[in-house]
């Protein structure tokens, strides 16, 4: 996900006097203060995952919200209550004391802060922050010349403002890449353009090639897509309002002339006795009625492009029909397009329409088979690029960080999926990085992980930083306040370096129009916090993370606000390329390694606690402090220390830091083990730089009574290894930061060449019973942060907890976070804002894990509470309850034995009011199609040289009712940054190529209507072997189904007997109770459950104290726990076995006389007609067949079953008539007297004759019906190729169809779904196309399977005869969507 946290639109703009541009402020303060926590204006998001004893935040995309911009004072310990702390003077490393000048200095102690106009326009795009300022008027030179960054985002817009060229004049945008694969159109088929310059478009429209466009080889490659899909949700919202006014009225203009028709009829008409002319009258009627009804039906799937492609003799050309996107039928035409080709090569944009305003660039792959239309799914890329480079010669102060640095844009953000993430889209991104020689990557996005330092991508980008010397930039998270919610990959990965969200007064001031910004610079609330779970910092350093940047243009406005560490990394990764641009201009290797020592040793600290690192890392950057520091150590060694701490003797597992946060690990002293391997960048002279490398350092710790280590290790290029001891017994409750660090004894001025975090946290011990905790009287202000830690009582399993808040006057908002750790599972982390507009109580529960830390972390949002001198006054109270079971997860299999449930409370007295329900069915699948190959192009061959390999997996299901499903992949889903598989992409179409959704690692439900469906999913990655093993991977298909309430009995027979059912009981401590969870009936199994799926559901156990409602649902409940059945296999079915009836007249020869002639008419219908010899053959026999069974009313009907499944590309109205005449002998070899004399009968069969009988004449009727059908169809379709002929002539054929009518609706419903396409004829023969659309509307609602494409050609073809030419748009846009030609690229 990417990470900014609030788009604030809702400002105006405002024309600075002094300068041209237009900037952006917000309206009043109001707008950052008052959005709930869950709301983020586009485009951070979050979505939260409710399963046992978690609540996961997972942010990715576009799609989920997170909170709006906040930010944290520094945090205090639990012991005691701090207010803000100051940004400190001293200076970078391990001491306070480096000499280095205050980068802060000019934002602290700021009570009577006032803006200029210069500093107001500063603080929208903060760079005095981190002193680029004074950098760049020192030397104006290094301005990130000669540096190219990777934008890894949600795309780029290059018409945006200040993102056209660089400070000397280069172009500012190297290239623009979508590599996601989202804009991707198969451009695979290839037309020939005929004497008129004409073409086929892949939509079916009609194209004109421009005549002066060079094309060689005269091939034209043709391809399409519907235009939303390359469009942001914001977009296409706004495209769709504008789209819909203008239908409106097109549809109300023809309203108007159907009811002044209509008038106007029944003005000449006063009765209306005449059944002609009351059929007429129906159908003006139905016409009104019809155009009524679009209104409401109306849905806009958007107007589909048509894409050329072409190679010019030098490149591949690109040109795009958009006329469906004008209004002005001369706009948008494919030979007036400005023809454009991969835009690295030329570095030309398109825009799709004036309406939308949307640029986009072109790049075609494959040697012309895949062209890439590349649009942002976010103004987020935007934006980021904005703040690292922007360059605005009218207004310098509006300038990104390095003006003089160009990019590239690598889309990592997929249209499909709202903006998120893939990993397809992350290594394709990497691949183009190294491929252009790019000197930064930033990339604001990321999220929770499993495992940390873990990963594809993260081996893939360490190698990289490894080979390379990439330097990575990202963002830390946007989970804050609680401590370890950094997020991956920026905040978990040792290669990367991440990035803290920090705002100053003047930010706060300019950016954010606060009335009283806060005194000085802090992190703001929400930034994410290390250590990572495995003890390392997690924020590397800090900058400013919100901005007014540039925006793409379809926003309709040049710059927008932002704030998140989304805009702290590419600020960071902005002051780094002024770096190696000096670095580079002077001479001075490059290196990720030195890089980072350098900012981590001249940063300033923010906040005067040690324990403050793990908040905004080693502080504020000081870009010029780095820039000296790397002068001066130029000659030194490019070295990464890699650092693996063990417990002495335990080789497993393996840390960055130590990390004690447990009760237990605080009781007693550690003895650790750390190995320090000096790693050089792959091509390091063995004996030039490995082999003489040795360096003499003196170890130290920042509290020696604490963290004891040895004083001295000499380190050679083979590594060492030292002791550390650390003793927590006597700190006391809170979180505590300390620091083991190396000094080179020859150079103590380079500051500390590694460090080693050790964060130990003390909870308190919940003793009391029942266990209750409180905090008194803590006092808040803006942006402060108090944190307690408590040991969760064991058999604690959900607490509830209230908060008081007093003493104070304007509104104030808090966030309220608990966070606790378990191995090998992503933080379990609760979260919650509450705002009190006066002094009151809220209360809240949660789950929670027993005998493990939790932190409670309360924070008031940082500008909650400005211009207010009233601190807010808080009291709050944790009361933990617990009903233990002794198995968590149920598996009922399918067997009728319940499963016994013992339950205890070890805390106090508890209501067990057991609830379980089963509401999710998933049905298990395997693939039917398996493809494994390997992929083409250059975007898909890694930094190795390997080649990517795709795997596509095709599985087949069937829905027999509407239903919301879901794809379940319990190998692959819910990880994308913590797995080694590269990638997952899934997509279900229906049988006409239709696609219903979509989706990757985060799969999310789709309502499909009844039918068959396809689901192929997609998996890539270099190793063939790892792909081979996954060809028989299991899907499971998961749907909603109605609840299932499952029996609880205290005694075992319960489920059989119906006896001993079990409600409730009260749990008293110590005391064990038990009870059975028997399985569902089988009645109450969804109707035709595969055997081997499996029912899903949830159980609960208890409930609220303060709440007297006994929740039905197990999530209405403070701790819920999964339970599954699996559905046994299915009684087998007996062999049914045929009875030869006794009283049968039929002798042996006559029986077998029948069989042969069943079996001779069974393989003529096998035969296939498909070549001219098929034919004649099929027709030989046909003849034989006939002069043998004569007037045999199956026989003629498979004859004319053969005729209709034949193709009518050759003489169509010969085609027609031969179903004719087989329809006539059909018709002519049934006794229509007799069938109608027993159809009449309608009492039921006596004996299995008669049933014999009854079902043989109802199969003759159905042949008849069949008949008289096909035999209408055809003669209309004649009718409809002759055109107008003589009238005589058209009145005999008019008289024969409608005889055939007549005859057909004697034994049909002719309105009827099977048969109804024939009356729409018949109507619309009769011009009744008011009363044909009616009866074409209801076939097409009742249709139970997959669309019938031919009603839809039907129905467009009377909506043009009747010139409602805005409703033939409509449908041919929807055509487009229902019945594509192919399936989309992965």
């Amino acid at each position: 996900m990417d990470l900014s946290l609030q788009l604030q639109i809702g400002g105006t703009f405002v024309k600075g006097p002094s300068c041209c541009s237009s900037y952006w402020a917000s309206p009043s303060p109001s707008t950052s203060l008052s959005l709930p926590r869950d709301y983020i204006s586009s485009p951070f998001l979050h979505r939260r995952l409710n399963s046992l004893n978690t609540s996961r935040f997972r942010s990715r995309g576009i799609r989920l919200r997170r909170r709006s911009g906040s930010s944290a004072m520094p945090c205090s310990s639990s012991s005691e209550t701090l207010t803000a702390s100051r940004v400190d003077c001293g200076g970078g490393g391990s001491g306070r004391g480096g000499g280095l000048a205050c980068a802060g200095a000019d934002n602290a102690s700021v009570a009577n802060f006032k803006l200029n106009e210069s500093t107001f326009l500063a603080s929208l795009m903060p760079k005095k922050e981190i002193r680029a300022d004074l950098f760049l008027e020192a030397h104006p030179e290094y301005d990130g010349r000669g540096v190219v960054i990777a934008i890894f985002d949600s795309g780029f817009d290059p018409s945006a403002a200040g993102l056209h060229v660089t400070s000397d004049g280069k172009p500012k945008v190297l290239d623009v890449i979508d590599c996601t694969g989202s804009g991707d159109i198969d451009t695979s088929t290839v037309v020939k353009a005929n004497g008129d310059g004409l073409i086929r478009g892949a939509s079916g429209a009609p194209l004109v090639v421009n005549s002066s466009w060079e094309n060689p080889t005269g091939e034209w490659r043709v391809g399409c897509k519907l235009v939303y899909q390359l469009f942001t949700d914001d977009l296409t919202s706004r495209v769709k309002k504008e789209r819909r006014k203008v239908w409106d009225e097109k549809n109300q203009e023809e309203i108007a002339k159907a009811v002044k028709i209509l008038y106007d009829f029944d003005q000449k008409h006063s009765k209306v006795d005449d059944a002609k002319l009351k059929k007429t009258r129906e159908d003006l009627q139905s016409r009104v009625d019809f155009l009524k009804k679009q209104a409401d039906k109306y849905e806009d799937k958007g107007p589909v492009i048509d894409a050329v492609v072409w190679h010019d003799g030098e490149v591949w050309r690109v040109a795009l029909d958009t006329q469906s996107l004008e209004e002005d039928p001369d706009c948008g035409k494919l030979a007036d397009f400005s023809p454009l080709t991969n835009y690295r090569i030329e570095r030309k944009y398109g825009v799709f329409s004036r309406l939308d305003a949307c640029s986009f660039v072109a790049n075609v792959y494959d040697e012309g088979k895949v062209l890439s239309i590349v649009t942002d799914s976010s103004p987020h890329g935007t934006h980021v690029a904005g703040i690292a480079t922007a360059h605005h010669p009218e207004e310098y102060l509006l300038n990104g960080v390095a003006p003089g640095a160009q990019i590239i844009s690598c889309k990592i953000g997929d249209s499909r999926l709202g903006s998120m993430e893939t990993g397809t889209g992350l290594t394709r991104a990497l691949i183009a990085a190294l491929e252009h020689n790019c000197d930064l990557v930033n990339m604001s996005y990321g999220e929770a992980t499993l495992l940390p330092d873990y990963g594809r991508f993260v081996d893939l980008v360490t190698e990289a930083v490894n080979k390379r010397r990439l330097v990575f930039v990202s963002s830390a998270g946007n989970n804050g306040p609680a401590l370890t919610t950094v997020g991956a990959p920026g905040g978990t990965t040792s290669s990367i370096i991440s990035v803290g969200a920090y705002v100053s007064p003047a930010m706060a001031a300019g950016a954010h129009s606060v009335v009283e910004p806060p005194s000085e610079g802090l992190e703001y609330t929400w930034s994410s916090r290390g250590p990572t779970s495995d003890g390392d910092l997690g924020v590397c350093i800090s900058a400013p993370g919100g901005a007014v940047a540039p925006v793409p243009t379809w926003t309709l406005q040049r710059r927008m606000l932002m704030n998140g560490t989304s805009m702290s990394s590419p600020s960071a990764c902005g002051a780094i390329a002024l770096l190696l641009s000096a670095m580079k201009a002077e001479g001075i290797p490059v290196s990720p390694y030195s890089v980072r020592r350098a900012l981590e040793n001249t940063s300033t600290p923010v906040g005067d606690l040690p324990e403050d690192k793990l908040t905004a890392g080693h502080g504020l950057m000081q870009i010029d402090k780095a820039y000296e520091y790397l002068k001066q150590f130029k000659d030194y060694p490019c070295v990464f220390y890699q650092i693996k701490v063990n417990l002495s003797g335990k080789t497993t597992p393996t840390s960055r830091g130590i990390y004690l946060r447990e009760a237990s690990a605080c009781r007693q002293s550690t003895e650790w083990t750390v190995q320090v391997d000096p790693k050089f960048h792959e091509g390091a002279s063995n004996l030039k730089e490995l082999v003489p490398f040795e360096e003499c350092l003196e170890l130290h710790s920042t509290d020696e009574e604490v963290v004891r280590v040895p004083d001295y290790l000499l380190l050679t290029h083979n590594g060492r290894s030292f002791n550390v001891v650390v003793d927590p017994t006597n700190l006391g409750d809170g979180v505590h930061y300390f620091e083991v660090f190396g000094i080179d004894c020859k150079a103590p001025q380079r500051g500390a060449l590694f460090r080693i975090p050790v964060t130990i946290i003390v909870p308190k011990t919940v003793a009391n019973r029942p266990p209750v905790i409180s905090f008194q009287e803590m006092s808040f202000v803006s942006g402060h942060i108090e944190r307690r830690y408590m040991e969760v009582p064991h058999g604690a399993t959900w607490a509830e907890a209230t908060i008081r808040t007093s003493g104070f006057d304007t509104t104030r908002r808090f966030y309220i976070d608990t966070l606790q750790l378990c191995p090998l599972r992503r933080p379990i982390k609760w979260e919650s804002a509450a705002t009190f507009a006066s002094p009151s109580a809220k209360s809240f529960a949660f789950p929670v894990v027993s005998g493990q830390t939790m932190e409670l972390a309360l924070a008031q949002f940082w500008s909650s509470g400005l211009g207010s001198r009233e601190p807010t006054i808080v009291d709050f109270e944790i009361e933990f309850h617990g009903i233990g079971v002794n198995k968590e997860e149920l598996i009922l299999d399918g067997s009728e034995a319940p499963i016994k449930v013992e339950a205890e409370a070890l805390l106090a007295s508890e209501k067990l009011v057991p609830v379980a329900v089963l509401n999710k069915i998933r049905v298990p699948y395997q693939p039917v199609d398996t493809q494994l190959k390997t992929l083409s192009t250059g975007r898909d061959r890694l930094l190795s040289g390997k080649q990517i390999l795709a795997l596509t997996l095709t599985y087949k299901f069937k829905l027999d009712d509407a239903a919301e499903v879901k794809p379940y992949i319990p190998l692959l889903n819910n990880r994308i940054y913590d797995t080694k598989f590269e990638s997952q992409f899934y997509m279900i179409s229906d049988a006409n190529k239709r696609v219903y959704a979509t989706g990757d690692v985060y799969p999310e439900s789709s309502k499909l209507p009844k039918g068959e469906y396809k689901l192929q999913l997609y998996l890539r990655h270099e190793n063939v072997q790892l792909l081979e093993k996954l060809k028989q991977l299991t899907v499971f298909i998961e749907r909603n189904m109605g609840e299932i309430r499952l029996n609880l009995h205290s005694e075992p027979d319960g489920p059989v007997t119906g006896n001993g059912a079990f409600k409730s009981s009260v749990l008293m401590p110590g005391v064990k109770e038990a009870f059975y969870l028997g399985p569902p009936t089988k009645d109450k199994l969804p109707k035709n459950t595969p055997p081997g799926s499996v029912l899903v559901g949830e159980i609960s156990y208890g409930k609220l104290s303060f709440d007297d409602k006994e929740g039905r649902n197990p999530t209405d409940n403070p701790v819920s726990y999964p339970i599954s059945f699996v559905v046994p296999p299915t009684k087998p079915e007996e062999d049914k076995k045929v009875v030869s009836s006794t009283k049968s007249c039929e002798s042996v020869s006559e029986r077998l006389e029948q069989e042969v002639r069943d079996t001779k008419i069974k393989f003529l219908g096998n035969l296939k007609q498909e070549t001219e010899e098929e034919r004649s053959e099929w027709k030989k026999l046909c003849a034989c067949l006939k002069s043998e069974y004569p007037s045999y009313t199956p026989l003629l009907a498979k004859i004319l079953e053969g005729l209709l499944s034949r193709s009518d590309g050759g003489d169509k109205i010969s085609h027609h008539e031969e179903i004719i005449d087989a329809a006539n002998e059909v018709v002519r070899s049934v006794d229509v007297d007799e069938l109608a004399r027993f159809l009449l009968d309608k009492s039921e069969p006596e004996d299995d004759e008669a049933e014999t009988l009854k079902k043989k004449m109802e199969m003759t009727r159905d042949q008849l019906a069949e008949a008289l059908y096909q035999k209408g169809l055809a003669m209309a379709r004649i009718e409809n190729l002759k055109g107008k002929k003589e009238e005589e002539e058209g009145s005999s054929q008019k008289d024969k169809f409608e005889e055939n009518f007549k005859e057909l609706t004697k034994w049909v419903d002719v309105k009827s779904s099977k048969f109804g396409t024939l009356t729409v004829l018949r109507e619309k023969r009769l011009s009744r196309h008011g009363t044909a659309l009616k009866v074409l509307d209801d076939l097409i609602q009742n249709e139970n399977e997959t669309a019938n494409k031919k009603l839809y050609e039907l129905k467009l073809g009377l909506l043009e005869e009747l010139g409602w030419s805005h409703l033939v748009t409509y449908e041919k846009q929807w055509m487009q969507v229902r019945f594509p030609t192919s399936l989309p690229l992965f």
